[in-house]
């Protein structure tokens, strides 16, 4: 029996009055091209819809099973109730998590009053029934039948969560409050007081409803020019000072999210030697204090005395600066009243000076100025000159977009085809729904809503792309890979303008279309011509591409004639929360994260399980399903695919993630972006994330390619290169100690004795124990001798590779000597291990050690060598270096507590910072259908609240991401952003 939709309140049918008058309204002045006469008058001229995913006669809502569940939260630290709310309703297929995040983000009403939502269905009939009725008002449909199909159309993908929109949509739309539905914001500052002090305002206001903000500060007068009055500008840093600081007050002050926010400073900029300096100098400071016993972790007491912690920084580098890079001339800083060169500086060492601060923070990241404003639709307006928080939104100042994201896995058929023909209609239907809403929306402040109803920008997006090319069998990191990446695209943007065309046809095309026509249409030319260069290289991308090409052709054709409704359409964003909404696997363009997940179980608990993705993948790759057992058997417990039985290394890259034994190279996500850029209206949300052992050169090299490939912004993050990151439990520890002894009152002295310490060093004796190791690395053989002191640890190293008299021989001898003068005068044998693991030359791979299968390089073999024979259990357990016997352990501890009959209760224990739901019946619990795929392979989980720290218990290596402000937990990578899996809060915008 379906649940009828709730009696709208008082306060709904207020809102839906407000609607009807807002469109009368705005059809009088004409606010945004779309007249209620003009809609009314074409009677019988809008859009027909057809239905693709429901049934005729029977409601979305009568085609799945429900289930009660109860959602309780609890908090990490001390298992308190943070949460709860019993007895809401969802379709059985539905994932814990997915629900217990909609249930805590999503449901409007104070818990325990009648007003509160309690059941999906009241969630989504609230958004649809307002999209409908604004439809209807606006003269989107042809008819009321046409808006009921449209309704129900809308209704099933949510339902099956086809696709999903962005958190201020369920946060606002349908309720009393300002129908705000764009979660992302560009501002501007001019070079005076007054926009100054707008600025900080219009910030605050946008901060306080969770959403983020952009900004470009290259108007600002640089402290090397003069005021009228005579004296010297404070330049734009200083300003930033002011703007952090509100940022980080408003956090504070109870906002459901940190503030996010992005500012921008153009590469011609006098100051801008300054800018990009700001955060690692920061840095220097977190990491003195930190030394000195103060709370410098992400959200620790003291971090808030240093400054610009709040915002992402962007360089914006014209290809001016960047041909001086790369021919090694100089570039001319200007001033910001008359253009004139206040300095001319050494292109190539700025360049060095941006990626040496990126290298060490990872800020400033690049936005290429002149590749964005050459894909820019409305330049007649004006120029793009800044970004959302995380850089997928560039367009006009003063502007917002609307964002929505599809998931790529609910197209994919068993046989391992491409829905096109649903694909195609389901971006038609989002489209048409993402214009309405900017029909209804409110905004932060005038100036932005004047213009996102004159220019209507829409950022259609999608999720699981990662999770999409794992089960078809293909790399990530492939010509294959990025083949049908790009295929996907440009048939979604394409689709996306061609629905705004013919939107454009019904209800008229954007405001700001007349004065731009022919900068629209070159633009469009530009991604059909783009569309023509992609090289199918497989069936799948074969049947997208030609659909993709047909959709452009009609796009055009009929965009040449009508216009087009939005100026732009299409962005890749995280899918932070919304994607846990729609259970995707991976965010955005993002890579798995880990080969093993962690899953929330009904009736409590956790299981740590292998992707799902994975037993998909191997059928489609060929393996008989007793290989994909044992296969995914050895996944389960080494938490990676090498020296799978049976498995083609080969077919190994399939499986590379963005974290664990085998990882995604850096080239290979920014060739990726690269792939996809020319059909994504705005840019891509993603961090290129480095080993910690990349230099600065690397660094270089990604952000020079990132240009040469034709991306429009790129950002960088270096594992570990930041301070203010969680601790685990014993450095913690570690790091308070020197605090509390200083707290110890200390005897006066008359007389102030300075002490200075020098390192003395200490030999080993003539006769002394030592160890000899043979070892093979990637096919290259060697020797380790190991000599230690009688009675206190390692002293002396040395290295035999090739032949006497050879430079590599030459090389590791005096390698050997430096080490082991070191360790003689007293360097930790644990600081040569975290500085030189991970180190990534040749030769590397294979290796004949059962404890090391693996190596990056024979630096990173020998010294993971040295902490397994030389360092204690705990000390190797802070490097995450375990030798085989002992993980071995431990999984069979892990399947001795399963065999021993674990409770439900018990593993709630064990994983108390996530979510809790209890069942009504716990002695008869269904589990929903994805969650029992492959249980054979699932095992319970450590310890943990997150995939992020399950991956960190597997390969035993500290993931470097920031806790949740909400509930504590470990949060994963989103994109640029992070995404928390056990509250679903975000660090970013979206």
């Amino acid at each position: 029996m379906r649940l009828r939709p709730p009696a709208v309140p008082a306060e709904s049918s207020q809102f839906f009055k407000r609607l009807g008058r807002a469109v009368g309204h705005r059809a009088d002045e004409g606010g945004d091209g779309v007249t209620t006469s003009r809609s009314r008058s074409k009677a019988g001229a809008g859009l027909k819809i057809e239905r693709v995913w429901t049934t005729e006669g029977v409601h979305p809502y009568d085609e799945v099973s429900w289930e009660r569940r109860d959602v309780v939260m609890t908090n990490w630290r001390d298992g308190s109730i943070n949460f709860e709310q019993r007895g809401v309703e969802f379709p059985e297929s539905w994932s814990v998590n997915a629900a217990n995040i909609v249930t805590t983000k999503y449901f409007r009403g104070a818990v325990g009053t009648p007003e509160r939502e309690w059941s999906l269905k009241q969630l989504i009939d609230r958004v649809v029934t307002t999209y409908r009725t604004a439809g209807e008002e606006y003269g989107y449909f042809a008819s009321p039948a046409d808006a009921e199909v449209f309704a129900h159309e809308l209704t099933w993908m949510l339902l099956h969560q086809v696709f999903s929109f962005n958190s201020p949509v369920w946060f606002n739309v349908g309720t009393p409050s300002p129908q705000q539905v764009s979660a992302c914001f560009i501002l501007a500052v001019d070079d005076s007081m007054d926009s100054i002090l707008d600025w900080y305002k219009e910030e605050g206001l946008i901060f306080k409803g969770g959403s983020g903000s952009g900004v470009n500060l290259s108007r600002i007068r640089s402290s090397r020019e003069l005021l009228s009055s005579g004296g010297t500008a404070s330049g734009p840093v200083s300003f930033m000072r002011g703007a952090d600081a509100s940022a980080g007050t408003i956090k504070s002050g109870g906002a459901t999210r940190r503030a996010a926010k992005m500012v921008i400073l153009d590469v011609d900029h006098p100051d801008i030697e300054e800018f990009v300096v700001t955060k690692a100098r920061e840095e220097d400071k977190i990491r003195a204090l930190r030394d000195a016993g103060f709370d410098m972790d992400l959200g620790g007491s003291d971090i808030v005395s240093v400054q610009y912690q709040n915002a992402n920084n962007s360089v914006r580098v014209s290809d001016e600066f960047m041909s001086a890079v790369e021919n090694g001339k100089g570039f001319d800083l200007r001033g910001r009243l008359d253009g004139s060169v206040i300095d001319t500086v050494d292109a190539k060492k700025l360049f060095r000076t941006i990626s040496q601060a990126a290298w060490e923070c990872a800020d400033p990241g690049l936005q290429y100025d002149d590749t964005i404003n050459d894909w820019h639709t409305c330049p007649e307006t004006g120029r793009i000159t800044a970004s959302n928080p995380c850089s997928e939104y560039l367009h006009l100042d003063n502007s917002s977009c609307n964002l929505a994201s599809l998931n790529l896995m609910k197209f994919l058929r068993a046989d391992g085809g491409f829905e096109v023909e649903k694909f195609v209609k389901s971006v038609e239907f989002v489209i048409t729904a993402m214009d309405i809403s900017i029909c209804f929306a409110d905004f932060p402040t005038e100036k932005i809503g004047e213009t996102s109803r004159a220019y209507r920008q829409l950022g259609i997006g999608y999720a699981n792309l990662g999770a999409l090319l794992m089960a078809t069998g293909l790399p990530y990191d492939s010509d294959q890979g990025r083949s049908v990446a790009a295929s996907i695209t440009s048939l979604m943007t394409g689709t996306a303008y061609r629905r705004s065309a013919e939107l454009a046809g019904v209800v008229g095309p954007y405001d700001g279309y007349a004065r731009n026509a022919e900068p629209h249409k070159r633009v469009m030319r530009k991604h059909a011509a783009a569309n023509d260069e992609i090289k199918p290289t497989s069936p799948v991308a074969t049947a997208i591409v030609r659909e993709a090409t047909k959709q452009w052709t009609q796009g055009n054709k009929i965009g040449d004639k009508n216009g087009w409704r939005n100026a732009q359409a299409s962005v890749l964003a995280p899918t932070g929360t919304i994607g846990f909404m729609m259970d995707c696997d991976t965010t955005g363009v993002e890579p798995d994260l880990a080969l093993v997940k962690f899953k929330k179980l009904v009736g409590g608990g956790s299981m740590q399980i292998v992707n799902q993705t994975v037993p998909r993948a191997l059928r489609s790759l060929g393996y008989p399903e007793e290989q994909v057992e044992a296969i995914v058997e050895h996944i389960a417990d080494h938490g990676h695919v090498v020296d799978a039985p049976g498995l083609k290394p080969e077919h190994y890259p399939v499986f590379d993630c963005a974290m664990g034994e085998r990882t995604i190279a850096p080239m290979g996500h920014v060739r990726m972006m690269a792939a996809i850029q020319p059909f994504v209206s705005g840019a891509i949300s993603k961090t290129v994330n480095m080993p910690e052992a990349a230099t600065v050169e690397d660094v270089e090299k990604i952000y020079f390619e990132g240009w040469k490939l034709g991306l429009k912004a790129l950002a960088i993050y270096r594992d570990n290169c930041k301070v203010g990151q969680p601790l685990s439990v014993a450095k913690s520890n570690k790091a308070t100690e020197p605090a509390a002894v200083e707290t110890v009152p200390a005897a006066p002295a008359a007389v102030e004795k300075v002490i200075e310490y020098r390192p003395v060093r200490k030999r080993l004796p003539k006769k002394r124990p030592s160890e000899t190791v043979s070892f093979s690395v990637g096919g290259a053989e060697g020797y380790l001798t190991a000599s230690s002191y009688p009675d206190d640890g390692l002293g002396e190293v040395f290295l035999k590779m090739s032949k006497q008299g050879s430079t590599l021989a030459g090389v590791m001898d005096a390698f050997s000597v430096a080490i082991s003068i070191g360790l003689q005068y007293g360097v930790p044998l644990e600081t040569f291990v975290s500085k030189f693991t991970n180190m990534r030359f040749e030769p590397a791979g294979m290796t004949d050690d059962p404890d090391v299968r693996m190596a990056a390089s024979v630096m990173d073999y020998i010294f993971r060598r040295l902490a397994l024979d030389f360092l204690p259990y705990e000390r190797r357990a802070e490097l995450g270096i375990f030798t085989a016997s002992e993980r071995a352990a431990q999984l069979r501890a892990e399947a001795d507590a399963e065999a021993a009959g674990v409770t439900g209760a018990e593993l709630t224990a064990m994983a108390s910072s996530a979510p809790v739901e209890t069942p009504a019946k716990p002695e008869a619990v269904a589990q929903p259908a994805q969650e029992m795929a492959d249980v054979a392979a699932a095992k319970p989980a450590p310890s943990v609240g997150s995939s992020t720290e399950l991956l960190e218990a597997v390969i035993g290596k500290a993931a470097d991401a920031p806790l949740c402000f909400t509930c504590g937990t470990k949060m994963r990578p989103a994109g640029s952003c992070y995404v928390c899996e056990g509250c679903g809060s975000t660090s970013g915008c979206s």
